[in-house]
């Protein structure tokens, strides 16, 4: 227990200074970490947060740099496309959780400058805050097993029905993950791990395993290569040693129990159209997997074709393209969240699962990708801005040789290819929060420097 209150007291004490040094540390360290409550606890902390710079004004100072700007001008673009909707409905209800790409920089462009070392603590609690979250998911996952006997409390997020999984549906599992591995990723950047860093870091991976989003898994063995083999200092002396232990681990990653099925229904249903609908186990009998090269060419589906991840996402890149040739969307898309209307009259076209009870079918899900969203949407301009928004984080990352910035870039390229994570209000969040953070110390090096 004394080993306990002394780490509370230092990081109370660590808090508290900082936060003397810029009264923004606190509110931006809970923004992070209310990602997994409900979205009024986000809302109600950034309203305080929004009084307390206006009460502080007159001390402080404006400056909105072009990196802080394209959020903006995103938002701004979002609200143009009232004018030209096909769905008001949606796009009204849509806007309000988009307005964070309109406050956050703003606010960061009045807030004082965070210093490298603030950025790095912000970065430390945080991954502290998504350890206590992952111990306290496994933990509940434990005691529901031995509730429901039943191993599905363990992997990915909750189902309807069921009522099994690792976490609450509404929290979505891919998103988890994304969130959770900026939380590895700064216990794997420090050089010299404690034994406990060493701990949280592999608590963290084995969160990340149990969530079983295949691409982030990906992503967080790709990114721990990198910093392995080019980062580390180590790492000009350890590669053979590193390689071999990194093949262990992809194998270990691809043949782990429930995890290894996800693989398997992606790629085996994937190779071409003749494979059969029975190899994969789980699936009721005469359900048929739709492979890639199906979901790009077949003329009509059934109520019994079954997509996995990456053919439904092919599936949706083809509806984009034929909406690209049929509408005139390439300057100003449907309008913001408007799409759904027309993705509905082409799931009624080619007769894909309409869905049943709480089952919203295939025609009721959106495009799941960020760049084809955004230029479905708002045309051509709303998907230049967002490309070059992940132009200046890289680009940004390479230049100050910053790891965890380099993965938010990785992580955000890679997540906008199979997720509209913007368009859900925790997915802005967290992107424009940790955007805003690198480019405004990114900001003061390059104002330190004229």
């Amino acid at each position: 227990m004394a080993i306990i209150y002394n780490f509370l007291n230092n990081v109370w004490k660590d808090i508290k200074q900082e936060n003397q040094n810029n009264f923004a540390f606190v509110f931006i360290l809970l923004l992070l970490l209310s990602l997994p409550f409900k979205l009024a606890v986000t809302n109600t902390i950034l309203a305080f947060f929004g009084v307390v710079v206006m009460w502080n004004y007159k001390k402080l100072k404006f400056n909105l740099s072009f990196s802080l700007l394209l959020p903006i001008l995103l938002f701004i673009l979002m609200m143009c496309s009232f004018l030209w909707t096909i769905d008001i409905e949606r796009t009204t209800k849509a806007a309000p959780k988009e307005a964070f790409l309109l406050i956050i920089p703003f606010l960061f462009a009045v807030i004082p400058i965070f210093s490298k070392n603030q950025i790095n603590k912000i970065s430390k609690y945080y991954a502290y805050g998504f350890l206590i979250f992952a111990l306290f998911f496994i933990f509940r996952a434990i005691v529901r097993y031995f509730i429901l006997k039943d191993t599905a409390v363990f992997f990915y997020h909750q189902d309807k029905d069921l009522d099994l999984g690792l976490i609450p549906k509404e929290l979505n599992a891919i998103h988890f993950s994304v969130f959770s591995i900026l939380a590895y990723v700064h216990f794997l950047a420090n050089e010299l791990k404690t034994i406990w860093q060493k701990t949280a870091m592999a608590i963290l991976l084995f969160f990340i395993l149990l969530l079983s989003s295949k691409n982030i898994i990906l992503v967080a063995i790709l990114i721990t290569l990198v910093y392995i083999f080019y980062f580390a200092k180590s790492a000009n002396r350890m590669r053979l040693r590193n390689l071999i232990i990194f093949t262990l681990i992809f194998g270990s990653v691809v043949f782990f129990g429930k995890i290894k099925n996800r693989f398997e229904a992606e790629f085996q249903s994937n190779t071409n159209k003749s494979i059969s609908h029975n190899v994969i186990d789980g699936v009721p009998e005469g359900v048929h997997y739709v492979s890639v090269y199906e979901a790009w060419n077949n003329e009509t589906f059934t109520p019994n074709d079954y997509f996995p991840g990456t053919a439904f996402r092919v599936y949706q890149a083809r509806l984009f393209l034929e909406f690209l040739s049929e509408e005139t969307i390439f300057w100003k898309g449907f309008g913001l969240n408007a799409s759904f209307k027309k993705l509905e009259e082409k799931g009624d076209k080619y007769n894909v699962y309409k869905g049943s009870g709480n089952d919203d079918g295939y025609q009721n899900k959106n495009f799941h990708n960020q760049y084809i969203q955004n230029f479905a949407e708002l045309g051509v301009f709303g998907l230049l801005i967002l490309l070059i928004m992940l132009f200046v984080l890289i680009k940004k990352a390479f230049h100050n040789k910053d790891f965890i910035n380099f993965t938010f870039s990785i992580l955000m390229i890679s997540v906008f290819l199979t997720e509209s994570f913007m368009w859900r209000q925790r997915g802005v969040v967290f992107f424009v929060l940790f955007y805003c953070l690198f480019m405004q110390e990114n900001y003061k090096r390059e104002k330190l420097n004229q």
